[in-house]
């Protein structure tokens, strides 16, 4: 069985940091890039974050550049998303998902369509 489980959310101020942490069990990580999601009250879920384990490809959303970073842990069983600078415009639930590597993963990282896999999300609130 999948399973994907986000941690790390939490309550910050403008300006400071947060790393979310994604543990994927059921699934190997040479065949399933992990994508970040976040959405926000009344909004649509949004694209992030997403990371290759393959080639180390990384993609962000414009509104995060700069800021964010996803990288592997240390076990390389996790992938992490390092958020610095946090905006109130941040503020969502976080999601990490897992996506098979083919072209529509490789055309469209950032969409949660090419994602089979998610996570049950982790609050994220940035004050200011």
């Amino acid at each position: 069985e999948v399973q994907l489980g986000e941690s790390g959310g939490g309550l910050v101020q403008a300006g400071e940091s947060l790393r979310l942490s994604c543990a994927a069990s059921g699934l190997s990580l040479d065949d399933y890039a992990i994508g970040w999601f976040r959405q926000a009250p009344g909004l649509e879920r949004e694209g992030v974050s997403s990371f290759s384990k393959r080639d180390g490809s990384t993609a962000y959303a414009d509104s995060v550049k700069d800021r964010f970073t996803i990288s592997l842990d240390s076990t390389k069983k996790a992938v992490t998303l390092q958020m610095n600078n946090l905006k109130r415009e941040d503020t969502a639930v976080y999601y990490c998902a897992a996506g098979r590597h083919d072209s529509n993963w490789w055309l469209r990282p950032l969409s949660d369509y090419v994602y089979q896999y998610w996570g049950r999300g982790t609050q994220v609130t940035v004050s200011s």
